[in-house]
């Protein structure tokens, strides 16, 4: 009897150890433990959607976020990525690599978008409903922003861009029809200006020579002078100019248009369009390039999709369910967002 208790004892602890390293096994084997996963936020629906970006297969169910996740954004060391939940008031941290929740701060008042001056020193963001642009000092090692100060900044102020000497924060007003600079060091509003029709996402051109503004509610890309404050050019792209993305190779940027549902792509140096990416699902928003340049990924923001565009090609060569208003995008194995030349 006692050769037969032993016995057993030993092959329950055996079987124990051995579920027990299947278990490790299975956890080390699955996609959010160690894959590049794509990141989604679908805006609509309070979730983020995963997406392997090698099989480009949907992994596993939504993850439930705050309410209207809208934009994310890379945390200065890499650590984590930061997703801004603009109506539940809180900014949620998340591993860059897999999607995995890391924590959440609360009482972030509006964080509509959200960025980080190029020396890491302020983390900004505004408040598309409530009219206002906070800016933060932030504490690398604990990842917490602390308020600095809270610039009233009418009417929706939505994308930003910072100068690349990290002493002004140019943003965009979508009611007003304007761009605001703001001196980060005074906290201070410096200047408006009138730009057009619901102006949105902004981008420099090398050397911060010009400020480019799509203009969602016309079809072209403000060129600014923002030096002089002046529009010295509008490049005619689709309707709805949106949203950029660098393709990182020092002369051209992708700007979604959102109403003709197209992709321009405008040469920073000639600032001409020079080709248009076609046949999309509608509502393109935000963009994502492959390290190998040849793949962007968009949300199709009217579609709950995001697609696949094969850069050799301009051709759209795949999409993939996701949530309702597919918004930000982001993924770990990307190209640089700027090219060495700052283009």
């Amino acid at each position: 009897m006692l050769i037969s208790f032993i016995s057993c004892a030993t092959r329950a602890k055996r079987l124990a150890g051995a579920l027990a390293a299947a278990f490790v096994a299975a956890a080390v084997a699955s996609p959010m433990a160690h894959a590049n996963n794509v990141i989604i936020l679908n805006s609509g629906e309070a979730t983020l959607s995963l997406i392997d970006q090698a099989t480009e297969q949907v992994v596993g169910a939504k993850i439930p976020t705050g309410k209207e996740p809208h934009h994310l954004m890379l945390t200065p060391d890499g650590r984590s990525l930061i997703v801004a939940n603009s109506v539940s008031n809180d900014l949620m941290f998340i591993d860059p690599k897999t999607g995995a929740r890391q924590k959440r701060i609360e009482n972030i008042e509006d964080p509509y978008q959200l960025g980080f001056s190029p020396n890491g020193k302020w983390f900004v963001t505004t408040g598309l409903r409530l009219d206002h642009l906070d800016i933060y000092s932030y504490d690398s090692k604990t990842e917490t922003p602390t308020l600095v100060k809270r610039v009233p900044l009418a009417v929706m102020p939505s994308h930003m861009a910072f100068s690349s000497d990290n002493k002004t924060v140019f943003v965009t007003l979508q009611v007003s029809g304007e761009v605001a600079a703001v001196d980060l060091a005074t906290q201070t509003v410096k200047w408006k200006m009138k730009v057009g029709d619901t102006p949105a996402g902004l981008w420099f051109t090398p050397g911060d020579k010009y400020l480019l503004v799509g203009m969602t509610g016309e079809d072209d890309v403000a060129v600014v002078d923002w030096r002089n404050q002046k529009v010295i050019k509008r490049i005619q792209t689709g309707k709805g100019a949106h949203n950029f993305r660098s393709l990182d190779d020092g002369v051209h940027v992708a700007v979604t248009n959102r109403v003709a549902s197209t992709i321009s792509i405008i040469d920073e140096n000639t600032l001409t369009n020079v080709g248009d990416i076609t046949g999309l699902l509608p509502g393109p928003d935000d963009m994502e390039l492959s390290a190998d340049k040849r793949y962007l990924w968009v949300t199709f923001r009217f579609a709950k999709h995001v697609g696949i565009i094969d850069m050799s090609t301009h051709k759209l060569i795949k999409t993939i369910a996701v949530g309702r208003s597919p918004h930000g995008i982001f993924f770990y194995d990307r190209a640089p967002w700027t090219a060495p030349n700052g283009a």
